[in-house]
């Protein structure tokens, strides 16, 4: 779900039997998932020319590959800076679950700061 997730945001988005292909192409334990080092090893494929033209991993990894040698340390930097700006702001639905986490969070502390007042005045009239 993470890998299919990933290439839509990435803007390459892969069928469900696509996703297995993917994963079937580098996973060196077979247990149909990718480990990091499996997720690694797309790249390592992809500079050795080992992946498929057509494959959603070819596409992976061109998505997200840049040449510093052609653009440059800054323009490697601006690459990946929007990247990351890319995917943080990717989802609208990612930001109203947050907005309503924190609203969450807000109403619990407003509890606690209710309940701690009224233990206090209990306090007050046991004494």
């Amino acid at each position: 779900m993470e890998l299919k997730l990933m290439m839509e945001k990435l803007g390459a988005p892969q069928t469900h039997l696509g996703l297995k292909n993917m994963i079937k192409e580098v996973d060196e334990d077979f247990d149909g998932q990718l480990s990091f080092r499996e997720f690694l090893l797309i790249f390592h494929k992809a500079a050795a020319g080992e992946l498929q033209e057509d494959s959603g991993l070819m596409a992976l990894a061109k998505l997200s590959e840049i040449d510093v040698a052609q653009e440059g340390v800054k323009g490697a930097k601006d690459f990946f800076e929007a990247k990351v700006q890319a995917l943080s702001c990717a989802s609208k639905f990612e930001a109203e679950l947050k907005a309503e986490q924190d609203e969450r969070k807000r109403e619990e502390e407003k509890r606690r700061l209710r309940q701690a007042a009224f233990r206090e005045l209990k306090a007050a009239f046991s004494t």
